[in-house]
């Protein structure tokens, strides 16, 4: 998924094509997905203009190893994993299709091998991490009204891994109620599906900010990457 325009950024260009360590980010995280014999195919969604404009080469300027689909995003990004979704017409219910944030570039091979038995076994799974810092829910002057419980909050990451009739069906569900959910497990979550939990890794960072980008690039520059 890299249909959006980046805004929290504020840079000039959306911040999937942004540089890390030379390279879009991107690059990065289509290498990782490259490197994991389990994929069968990639869908790659973009920007509807940069799909009509440079019908998506900006990023494969090599011939990639898994055959790479390039299709237009919506206005949103649940129209956009639409779109994606729309495209594996040849496929059945029982296969597993995994939805990742393009401006995740660290997500590990393994993590994404464990991901697909798991949604195979258990029809829909997710990466989360454990909470570690207090949360507040605070008004709109910014006064704290509550304290959360933070033993059992998880924050979720991506990739997310269902098998593809579940997913259909929950995508179906939420334009019929017109559910806009922040994740795609939501959408399940919604549709009365049971959306199981692996452990996930703090290294696999999203890319929102101009402060993730420089984490991003003193990670690389640690020789972790």
């Amino acid at each position: 998924m890299a249909g959006g325009r980046g805004v929290r950024m504020g840079a000039a260009v959306p911040k999937q094509y942004l540089a890390l360590a030379g390279r879009p980010i991107l690059a990065h995280t289509l290498a990782a997905f490259q490197a994991v014999e389990e994929i069968g195919r990639i869908v790659l969604v973009l920007p509807a203009e940069d799909v009509r404009e440079q019908g998506g080469q900006i990023l494969l300027d090599d011939a990639p190893r898994i055959p790479v689909t390039v299709v237009p995003g919506g206005s949103e990004r649940q129209g956009s994993v639409q779109n994606g979704v729309a495209t594996l017409t040849d496929l059945g219910d029982e296969a597993v299709v995994l939805i990742h944030d393009g401006v995740r570039p660290f997500v590990a091979p393994e993590l994404i091998r464990r991901l697909i038995p798991a949604a195979r076994h258990w029809g829909a799974c997710i990466p989360v991490v454990p909470v570690t810092e207090t949360v507040k829910r605070v008004d709109a002057r910014g006064i704290i009204v509550a304290s959360a419980d933070r033993g059992p909050l998880r924050l979720a990451q991506t990739p997310q891994a269902f098998r593809l009739g579940i997913f259909r069906r929950a995508i179906q569900a939420a334009k019929t109620s017109g559910l806009k959910a922040t994740d795609d497990a939501a959408l399940v979550e919604a549709a009365g599906g049971k959306v199981h939990t692996i452990a996930g890794s703090r290294f696999n960072l999203k890319i929102t900010t101009a402060e993730d980008l420089a984490l991003a690039e003193a990670m690389l520059a640690a020789g972790g990457y």
